[in-house]
C-alpha cells in the first residue's frame, strides 16, 4: 500500500518574516499571548527543558540556542533554534536568526514552521514588560535601558505601553547604534528619547533598569550603587555586566524558569548562581507562579526587585500560536504538504 493511500495528508502552516510583518500584532496581542503562557507555566500545565547550546567555532563569536517546550492549553509542543552572533551587525544582519517548529504533542506530527527572529524579540520584550507589570512600582516613570540591538526595541516599546514613561534613557557602546535606536523609538512612541554616552547616566536613579548589553565577555559595567531603592532591575545579557553585589540589595529575586537559570555557561547572573547568591533558597519565585497567583509579586513601593529571564520556549510557542490564529483569520501565510 502506498504512503498516500495509508495516511491522511499532513500539512504544515508556514509563516515567513514578511507574513509576520503583515500580521501587525498589536502590543496587547503580544502581551496577552505571553501572559497566558506564563499562567499555564505557573499552574503546572507546561513542560520546559533547559536550553542547550551549539558553538560552531569560537572565531564566529556566536552560538545557537535550542529551546524545547510543551503548552497543554494550546495543545502544542515546540522546538526553537535561534542563533546569537554578536558581529552580525557588520553584515547588516540582526544579531539573532531563529526558526520555530510546532508539533502535535500526541503524535509528533509537524504543525507549523515560523520565522522566529521577530518572535524572539517580541516575546523577550513581553517577558520584560510583564515582569514589570507584576514587580515594578506602578508609578514608575523613568526607564534606563542599556543595549540597542536584538530584543531591545520590544523591551522599550512594550514597557512604555504599560507605563507611558516620562523619561526613557538608552545607551549602547556604539554611538551610531544608540542614536539610530533612539530615533526609531522616538518616531514609534511619539516622545523624546534621551541618549546617554555612559552606563551611569543611563541607569542611575531609574525606576526600571534593563540591561540587555552585548558584551563579548563578562565585565561589571553596571554598578550596584547606581540602583535606587524601590527600583525594578532586569539584567539578562548573555555575558554578565553586573557586579556580584547586585543581588545583595534585592528584596526579591525572580526568574522565568529556575531549571534554565541554575545551569549552563551563559547568562547575566551565572556568577551569582555559582557563588550561591542566587539559589533555590534565595529565589523568591518564578514569574509564572506570580502571574498564576501562587506567589506574591511586589508587595510595597520600597521593595527593590530583580528579575532575570533566560527566555522560555513556552513564550515562543504561545506567540507562534497567536500568530497562526491571526494568520488563518486574515488568510496570510502558506500551507505546505509534508506527507
Amino acid at each position: 500500500m502506498s504512503r498516500e493511500n495509508s495516511m491522511k495528508p499532513i500539512y504544515i502552516d508556514y509563516l515567513n518574516a514578511l507574513d509576520i510583518d503583515a500580521l501587525a500584532l498589536t502590543d496587547e496581542e503580544i502581551l496577552n499571548a505571553i501572559e497566558t503562557s506564563l499562567a499555564a507555566q505557573g499552574n503546572g500545565e507546561t513542560v520546559t527543558e533547559p536550553r542547550v547550546h551549539l558553538e560552531p567555532d569560537a572565531a564566529f563569536h556566536g552560538h545557537f540556542n535550542v529551546l524545547r517546550g510543551y503548552v497543554a492549553p494550546l495543545n502544542l509542543a515546540g522546538v526553537k533554534i535561534v542563533g546569537d552572533f554578536v558581529d552580525n551587525y557588520k553584515l547588516n544582519y540582526p544579531s539573532e536568526f531563529g526558526v520555530l517548529n510546532l508539533f502535535d504533542p500526541r503524535t509528533g506530527a509537524p504543525r507549523a514552521i515560523l520565522d522566529a527572529t521577530v518572535i524572539t524579540d517580541m516575546r523577550t520584550g513581553a517577558i520584560t514588560a510583564l515582569g514589570a507589570k507584576y514587580l515594578a512600582r506602578k508609578d514608575s516613570k523613568i526607564l534606563g535601558h542599556v543595549g540597542a540591538r536584538g530584543t531591545a526595541y520590544w523591551n522599550v516599546r512594550l514597557l512604555d505601553h504599560l507605563y507611558d514613561f516620562d523619561e526613557i534613557r538608552v545607551h549602547s557602546r556604539r554611538p551610531e547604534s544608540r542614536d539610530a535606536f533612539a530615533a526609531k523609538l522616538s518616531v514609534d512612541l511619539g516622545k523624546k528619547i534621551v541618549v546617554t554616552d555612559n552606563w551611569r547616566a543611563c541607569v542611575e536613579g531609574a525606576d526600571i533598569v534593563v540591561e540587555a548589553s552585548r558584551l563579548p565577555e563578562p565585565q561589571p559595567m553596571l554598578k550596584t550603587e547606581w540602583i535606587k531603592p524601590g527600583a525594578f532591575v532586569v539584567p539578562y545579557g548573555t555575558m554578565s555586566a553586573v557586579e556580584l553585589s547586585l543581588t545583595d540589595i534585592m528584596d526579591k529575586l525572580v526568574v522565568d524558569d529556575w531549571g534554565q537559570c541554575k545551569g549552563g555557561k551563559f547568562g547575566s547572573l551565572r556568577a551569582h548562581v555559582e557563588a550561591g547568591k542566587l539559589s533555590e533558597q534565595t529565589l523568591h519565585a518564578e514569574l509564572g507562579q506570580i502571574v498564576a497567583g501562587r506567589k506574591t509579586g511586589r508587595e510595597n513601593d520600597g521593595e527593590t526587585i530583580l528579575f532575570w529571564h533566560r527566555g522560555l520556549s513556552l513564550s515562543d510557542i504561545a506567540l507562534g500560536h497567536a500568530m497562526l490564529e491571526k494568520a488563518k483569520a486574515a488568510n496570510i501565510g502558506q500551507r505546505l504538504r509534508f506527507a
